[in-house]
């Protein structure tokens, strides 16, 4: 009866210590729990202490095989969906080998050097340390008696095979794509680039998460002015984590505000970030996200996509220029029609065509509202309609939602065909991101010119050039090359030119290398 009493107080005192802890890191933790953040070589201590701090026994998946080798005690932690149980076996069985005789002194010296048949392993001596690289799916072995853990890289993530990127696809080119899996993300670029120069930095970010955040550059090109600036701001965050991957990071170092703009850009395809880290670059990689930041950027920079580099340049300078012209319908085509409307008399002659010839029964401003959130609502359908469907629902919502508007004299036609080229052209913007900060503007400008007719759109306009000028992409000019204006950088933005034409980097990345090809050497030739 004494007996059962005692543990129900041990079992209180055990809970009050669990409701009361208020540990932020996993080292605070440990040391909540057992005063040291040190391994005591005590393996039922250490048992109590995971059990604490990770779920040992309460986590179906957190594992700790206990095994004899030699005459020792020893217990091995790791994730089991994390780990490559064949590597694990492995390991096991071959540390069954030992002698009895063998591990008298310096146990963990001797099956590092001896009995490990793994490439990667390392000894630590915090059990934070331990913790935290278990929770990356490392295994971690430790030995009764000895003080320093042995971790061995047995990782095994669950990922699926690069395929193409559903928003960057072209009609030639590779077919490969980034994955959820980090590992797998700088190998696809690193087989582009072979070069050593080739800089991969990992960081840890988030209390909880323990995100692993990776710093790509070329360290003879890049200014690393910028590398120790992006560096610095990843390691202040302070938060619990990233669920969310790359954009939470990105508004935790760069977009602050509620400027709607992008001030990185986006992209799932490796050979975008090969060729952006030879222009100089810094590109980040963050773990479970298909896609990674390339920093700094411009608002031309978004405005191109790979198909026109697997073109000649002709064609690839006439698919630029269109994709242009889209953006700029996207942006411009319903305020400026919208404002001819309301003012014929500014329209030229040659566009006396421009305007309905009858009136809708509902006002022309509600109906470019009532379109743009009928086309928004219809975007979000789509993505959360299964593909079987899809099709399907985007007829029903062209035939007949569109056409019977029409003909029922709610819509005008010319509304319902302006809206679709712009529509059509934000879907043509290389970046989604921007596409759908564009179509923000577009909003604003419609109100504008509804309100406050040719002031309205003038101011408008002149505060968007503002808003662009003044934006800053990591302390450098988003519109550049033409804000400052280089006429140089400028002409390469409008025409693709062909490769051997372009033998320096763009200024814009204050390179250190900024040469591209040996002009020199092509001349001896």
């Amino acid at each position: 009866m004494a007996e059962d009493t005692s543990n129900k107080q041990e079992d209180q005192e055990i809970q009050n210590k669990r409701e009361n802890e208020r540990s932020d890191t996993v080292e605070e933790s440990i040391q909540y729990w057992q005063d040291s953040d040190e391994f005591t070589g005590d393996l039922e201590q250490l048992k109590i202490v995971l059990r604490e701090v990770m779920g040992l026994e309460t986590s179906f998946d957190v594992a700790f095989r206990e095994m004899s080798f030699g005459g020792r005690r020893t217990g091995t932690l790791f994730i089991s969906g994390f780990t490559d149980s064949d590597i694990m076996t492995e390991i096991l069985s071959r540390l069954t080998y030992i002698r009895h005789d063998e591990l008298d002194s310096s146990a963990l010296d001797k099956i590092f050097v001896k009995y490990i048949p793994h490439v990667q392993v390392e000894k630590v001596d915090k059990l934070s340390q331990v913790v935290n690289k278990v929770l990356t799916g490392m295994s971690a072995l430790f030995i009764e008696g000895e003080h320093t853990v042995l971790i061995m890289d047995t990782r095994s993530y669950p990922s699926r095979n690069p395929e193409e990127s559903n928003i960057e696809r072209v009609v030639r080119g590779s077919k490969d794509g980034f994955t959820e899996t980090l590992l797998t993300n700088v190998s696809l670029v690193r087989r582009r680039l072979r070069d050593p120069g080739l800089k991969y930095e990992i960081v840890q970010v988030g209390r909880r998460t323990r995100t692993d955040v990776c710093i790509a550059y070329i360290d003879d090109i890049v200014d690393k002015v910028q590398v120790n600036v992006i560096r610095d701001k990843i390691k202040e965050v302070d938060m619990d984590g990233l669920p969310l991957g790359d954009k939470q990071l990105e508004e935790a170092i760069v977009n602050k505000g509620w400027n709607p703009y992008p001030l990185v850009r986006y992209s799932e395809r490796p050979d975008v970030v090969a060729s952006h880290l030879l222009e100089g670059r810094v590109v980040i990689f963050v773990d479970t996200s298909p896609s990674v930041m390339i920093m700094p950027t411009t608002f031309f920079d978004l405005c191109q996509h790979a198909e026109e580099n697997r073109q000649t340049p002709f064609v690839g300078t006439y698919l630029r220029w269109v994709r242009f012209l889209g953006i700029f319908a996207s942006m411009f085509l319903l305020p400026l029609w919208l404002l001819l409307v309301l003012h014929p008399e500014l329209k030229p002659p040659v566009l006396d065509f421009i305007g309905p010839h009858e009136q809708g029964k509902i006002p022309l401003f509600a109906q470019f509202i009532l379109i743009e959130f009928g086309v928004d609502l219809l975007r979000l359908a789509a993505v959360h309609t299964p593909t079987a469907i899809a099709s399907a629902m985007g007829l029903i919502a062209a035939i007949l939602v569109g056409d019977v508007a029409v003909k029922t004299g709610l819509f005008v036609n010319e509304v319902v065909l302006y809206m679709s080229i712009a529509a059509i052209g934000m879907f043509a913007t290389p970046s989604y991101e921007l596409g759908l900060a564009n179509r923000i503007v577009r909003l604003v400008l419609l109100f504008a010119v509804a309100f406050f007719k040719v002031p309205g759109f003038i101011i408008g306009i002149t505060l968007l050039i503002l808003l662009l000028t003044l934006h800053r992409s990591n302390n450098s000019s988003y519109m550049w090359p033409f804000i400052p204006f280089n006429a140089k950088a400028m002409a390469e933005v409008l025409f693709r030119k062909p490769v051997l034409s372009t033998s320096k980097r763009p200024s814009f990345n204050k390179t250190r290398d900024n040469t591209r090809l040996n002009t020199e050497k092509s001349k001896d030739e």
